[in-house]
């Protein structure tokens, strides 16, 4: 006799079922696990040997012979412990084998048996739900994977809690489901002082997602701003909170529940490829499909190295990267708000003649120099961000809140959202093609304006495009259906730098 259980393996963010089948036959006593299982999924028959052994369950004196199906597919975790020991449990007849076959399960063993937190638990109760199975996993785990409201979500805390619950003795409850409320922050735009057009730059991107490259002397106040960002976005809708959190299941931040604010990534200039873009052992998700729906962050952009920068622009295009290694070829979403900052210069202070060092300007372009000019176009917004004169630094902040621009933001993301909805757009940001053309399309005196900046400024076509869906967006703040001159000529504005010469 064959005994069944049912557990997960993951590809990115997908769970994939997997049968574990274990068999009991005469011989000298073994133990082992087939299936391509790696070094953790190995070891998980010393963990089950322990935590039986507390429950006073002796192994049996014959081969035992675990095999996880489908054998060519990679299994890795400490997850495949709960699902081997049930499988076990079944072929010794202490568990009914039909109550098993109908769950999947996961969970890692300690030695005297609890069960430990384990990635994933969101997308396997995802998996468990297709299958019509209910889902067994630890108790630290049952109220991120009770979300998904279509299949039954059991959270023991340890396997003896499960052996009682599949005997009859003492039925697990039901996991509730946990919504954790946004952690306050004290990050209020009300407490930056000037710097009234970066505000309203901020604005304009975190309304439309538009990406946002701001440039300007140390302390000038870029990561103060972009810091503030989160504070002005909208919630997570339910479909974006179900992708975003899928993603972070599997890589292991989910915190005992879900969260409907956006992510905001803010990874150092020293991350490598990738930490980025994503692999490592097993593939997991990088800063880019972390920020999915949400916001990356990236603080001195100059000093990225090269091949860190050029990884970013595909992914800013399909919103998707495909994370390739010699065992694995993963697809992670992308869809991210790029923010970044950068100095003028390598010391910094380019624009004052007074402290800037002896090799300025050349300093400036070598510096600058080395973001592509291909990843430069794809930023939608440049802005400059200028010090704030000491005088300007004194007395009280008048400026207006972040609850009251994020007002204005989520305005113009609900017209998007009623104007996109039979689109595969959720922003004014991914409209591209006839779509852009119908929605955005500027008055007699909005493309005679845009026809001399493309022709005086030489701007690509992806340039134009982005200018169109900036317009767009700044029409949606102002509450207007149509793009108008004024629109167009805003974000002009924030596009070409010396805007002076069009006066």
């Amino acid at each position: 006799m064959v005994a069944r259980a049912y557990t997960v393996a993951f590809e990115g963010v997908e769970a994939r079922l997997v049968e574990v089948q274990c068999a009991l036959s005469p011989g000298l006593p073994a133990f082992s696990i087939v299936g391509l299982p790696d070094k953790a999924v190995s070891e998980a028959k010393e963990r089950i040997r322990a935590a039986l052994d507390t429950m006073s369950i002796a192994l049996p004196s014959r081969r035992i012979a675990i095999n996880l199906a489908p054998a060519h597919l990679p299994k890795e975790g400490s997850h495949f412990d709960l699902p081997i020991a049930l499988a076990l449990l079944t072929a010794m007849d202490i568990v009914p084998g039909d109550d098993v076959a109908r769950t999947v399960s996961l969970g890692e063993l300690s030695l005297d048996g609890r069960l430990m937190p384990v990635a994933g638990a969101l997308p396997a109760a995802m998996t468990a739900a297709e299958g019509d199975r209910a889902l067994i996993c630890p108790e630290a785990c049952g109220a991120e994977a009770a979300w998904v409201g279509a299949t039954q979500v059991l959270a023991a805390p340890t396997l003896t809690h499960v052996l009682r619950h599949l005997t009859g003795q003492s039925p697990l409850a039901p996991a509730e489901a946990l919504h954790i409320a946004p952690a306050p922050t004290a990050r209020d735009f009300r407490d930056v002082k000037g710097q009234e057009r970066a505000k309203r730059a901020l604005e304009i991107a975190a309304a439309g997602r538009h990406h946002l490259l701001m440039v300007g002397a140390p302390g000038s106040g870029k990561s103060m701003l972009a810091a503030r960002l989160p504070g002005i976005l909208p919630p997570l809708s339910p479909m974006e909170a179900l992708e975003t959190s899928t993603i972070h299941s599997v890589a292991g931040l989910l915190d005992g529940g879900l969260r409907r604010d956006r992510p905001f990534r803010a990874p150092h200039h020293t991350a490598s490829v990738p930490a980025i873009t994503g692999g490592g052992r097993g593939a997991k998700p990088g800063e880019l499909s972390l920020a999915h729906n949400g916001v990356l962050f990236l603080d001195e952009l100059p000093e990225f190295p090269r091949q860190v920068l050029e990884t970013l622009r595909q992914p800013i295009e399909t919103g998707e990267i495909m994370v390739a290694r010699a065992n694995a070829h993963i697809r992670y979403p992308c869809r991210f708000l790029l923010v970044a900052a950068a100095n003028p210069c390598r010391c910094g202070h380019l624009a004052d003649a007074a402290r800037a060092c002896s090799r300025a300007p050349a300093c400036g372009e070598d510096y600058m120099g080395r973001i592509s000019g291909p990843l430069m176009d794809r930023f939608d917004m440049r802005l400059d961000v200028p010090s704030v004169p000491w005088s300007d630094l004194g007395g009280e902040a008048t400026g207006e809140t972040s609850a009251t621009i994020a007002e204005r933001v989520a305005a113009a993301r609900a017209v998007q959202t009623a104007r996109l909805e039979e689109t595969h757009a959720r922003t004014n940001a991914e409209a591209e093609g006839a779509l852009l053309e119908e929605i955005a399309t500027p008055d007699a005196q909005g493309q005679a304006l845009l026809a001399r900046v493309a022709d005086r400024f030489g701007l690509s076509a992806r340039g134009y495009h982005r200018i169109l869906r900036v317009a767009r967006t700044i029409a949606d703040l102002d509450g207007s259906a149509d793009v108008r001159q004024p629109h167009v000529a805003e974000a002009v504005g924030y596009r070409i730098a010396g805007q002076k010469a069009l006066a």
